[in-house]
This record gives C-alpha cells, sequence and structure tokens, in this order.
C-alpha cells in the first residue's frame, strides 16, 4: 500500500511513519502542508491512501480534501483525517468533504490498522 503522510509536525510525520512500518507498510511519502500533498498527489497516481492532517500553513487539510475530490481520478483516493479536534460538527464537515474515516491525534497502530481496513 503506497501513503502519503500530510502533516506540518515532523515529528507527527515521524510517529505515523512508525507506526505504518509497525503495519507492515514501507511505502510511505510525506509532505508537509496541503500545497506540496496537491504535487505528491499529481506526481504518484499509483497512491492508495492519505492521512491528512486539519491544520496545516498554506493549504489546509479540508480545502486540499476538496480539492482533490473536485479532480473526478481521485474519488477513490482513500483519505483518513488525523486531527486532534473531536468537535462532531468537525468530524461532520471532513466527511462531508469527501474523507473516508477521521482519527484522532495521538492515536495508536491498532486504531490506524482499523481506518486502513489491514
Amino acid at each position: 500500500m503506497k501513503i502519503l503522510l500530510v502533516d506540518d509536525s515532523l515529528t507527527m510525520r515521524r510517529i505515523q511513519r512508525t507506526q505504518l512500518q509497525q503495519l507492515g507498510i514501507t511505502d510511505v511519502m510525506e509532505a508537509n502542508n496541503g500545497k506540496e500533498a496537491l504535487h505528491r498527489v499529481a506526481e504518484n497516481p499509483d497512491l492508495e491512501c492519505i492521512l491528512l492532517d486539519w491544520n496545516m500553513p498554506e493549504v489546509d487539510g479540508p480545502t486540499f480534501l476538496k480539492a482533490i475530490r473536485a479532480d473526478e481520478k481521485h474519488k477513490e483516493l482513500k483519505v483518513i483525517m488525523c486531527t486532534s479536534n473531536a468537535e462532531k460538527e468537525k468530524v461532520m464537515e471532513a466527511l462531508r468533504a469527501g474523507a473516508n474515516g477521521y482519527i484522532i491525534k495521538p492515536f495508536a497502530a491498532e486504531a490506524l490498522k482499523s481506518k486502513l481496513g489491514l
């Protein structure tokens, strides 16, 4: 499974990468904001999943999500919002924007495994 980690926190990306490695997933790319992530998505048509932070500079998670969902070729790309914001309205907003799932930080590898459907 090829995954893109999108988070402005290097520490959080390292934690997620380690969790993915524990799950046997080693094909992992990173982006530190939504703008950079848009380029990664365009360059990697074989991308299977994105773990997406909500709050980031330049292009935030919801804006990024709406942008890729507007493109037909990315309609089926799995996107899981990964954020510390647990407000029900934020969860609903992410799902309406096209997120396939929502996970609250910090999370364990087992929770990530479940969201990835492994």
